[in-house]
């Protein structure tokens, strides 16, 4: 079984998942509506949305789509964790996430983390980040 993160974006899916390829590295699929079988069926509005992202990255795996116009619900409940073995990685990857974004927690050390951090990203996704295990 694998159980994958899979978020929603309100067209802004293709930029959120260049950003989190430039930050995380791996490997990068993007396909919009107007690559698919169904473009032709779909109005102007649709045409650059995406309709899957899939970033891979080591062994972890995120995906994504837009939603249809007019149907986006901002995300609640929810956080994506990325967990790191250098405290140094965890500082990189937290920096990079909350440019433009809100610090919810600061990056610091904690009884099982070096760096145990959590903040929304300017795309709105919520994540918790930990480096490196605490002595």
């Amino acid at each position: 079984m694998e159980l994958i993160p899979y978020l929603n974006f309100d067209g802004r899916c293709a930029e959120a998942f260049r950003f989190y390829h430039s930050v995380l590295g791996g490997t990068l699929e993007i396909v919009t509506f107007r690559d698919s079988p169904m473009a032709g069926e779909l109005s102007p509005e649709w045409q650059d949305r995406v309709m899957h992202a899939r970033l891979v990255a080591g062994q972890a795996v995120l995906m994504a789509s837009d939603t249809p116009p007019g149907q986006y619900a901002a995300p609640q409940g929810f956080a994506v964790t990325i967990t790191v073995e250098e405290a140094g990685e965890a500082e990189r990857i937290f920096q990079a996430l909350a440019e433009g974004g809100t610090i919810t927690m600061p990056l610091e050390k904690t009884f099982w983390a070096e760096r145990f951090g959590m903040l929304v990203d300017r795309f709105g996704v919520p994540w918790i980040v930990n480096g490196g295990r605490a002595a």
